[in-house]
């Protein structure tokens, strides 16, 4: 019995964890799901170091899910 390398070969995710970073300046991040196919996120979400709902964009890639 033979195993062909197209059985072997491994299927990326379709979801990735990515770095999401307040751009108020105060350092504070979070992390976050996203889909592969889609472009780089960018989130209107609570920063707790302001107190107020500030802009958060993505920093970079963490691990694939």
């Amino acid at each position: 019995m033979f195993l062909s390398a197209v059985t072997l070969a491994k299927s990326k995710s379709k979801t990735i964890l990515v770095k999401m970073l307040s751009q108020a300046g105060t350092g504070y991040s979070f992390n976050t799901k996203r889909s592969r196919l889609r472009e780089k996120l960018t989130l209107l979400h609570y920063d707790p170091v302001v107190k107020a709902k500030v802009l958060f964009v993505e920093q970079k890639k963490i691990r694939s899910l």
